[in-house]
């Protein structure tokens, strides 16, 4: 039986108050996600840990990896299955001493192959790559090019992940060119989120990448 060579890596909006937690449940129910990134900004940690709680609860009853974005001390406090750092985010050692050797440590690369390797040498368990296309969510330092998803995966087991202005519509090539993951986030919140993932999942399927599975 043949699987997806990609997944989804689902990102928050940065509002998870009020009725995320039931859009992010439809979300999650609209077809496998591999992962959640839980992404606030201006919260202190307590407040920060008041919003996570339902959505860590959510991807837990749905067995998806509930990672914390750019905080090793909020993951930790929380629990979490991981978190994804920036490069001024902390080191992955840090990281792993604090969270554990089961945590999910992913580091932000840019268009960087230096970045990667070193991320993959310090013993991240993914490394993410990007923009691949403007983003609507951050603004667009780094340009990243298919040639570095084809060079990563055919050197590289570690996984990678695509991030910037990823859409169904657009998401093909990111595949081809071996994205372990597809990181999005205003492509599924930024409309009717169980709909949208299933557009991924479409445009994913009809994809011709695809690696039989074990």
């Amino acid at each position: 039986m043949a699987k997806l060579s990609s997944e989804l890596y689902l990102i928050s909006p940065l509002d998870v108050a009020g009725t995320f937690p039931d859009r992010l449940a439809r979300a999650l129910d609209a077809g496998p996600v591999a992962a959640f990134q839980f992404r606030v900004k201006g919260v202190d940690e307590h407040e920060a840990a008041r919003l996570a709680e339902p959505l860590q609860r959510i991807c837990a009853d749905r067995e998806v990896a509930f990672i914390v974005n750019d905080s090793i001390s909020l993951a930790k406090r929380l629990g979490a299955d991981g978190v994804h750092l920036g490069q001024d985010d902390g080191d992955v050692k840090d990281a792993r001493d604090r969270l554990g050797r089961n945590a999910q440590i992913g580091v932000t690369c840019h268009d960087s192959r230096h970045l990667a390797m070193d991320a993959g040498e310090a013993g991240a368990d993914y490394v993410a790559f990007g923009a691949f296309f403007p983003s609507s969510t951050k603004d667009t330092k780094h340009v990243a090019g298919l040639d570095l998803l084809e060079w990563w995966q055919s050197i590289f087991e570690l996984p990678c992940v695509a991030i910037g202005g990823i859409t169904a519509a657009n998401c093909g090539p990111l595949v081809q060119a071996g994205a372990d993951f597809l990181a999005v986030s205003n492509a599924v919140w930024g409309g009717d989120e169980a709909a949208n993932v299933a557009a991924f999942f479409d445009a994913i399927r009809a994809n011709p990448r695809i690696t039989d599975a074990d």
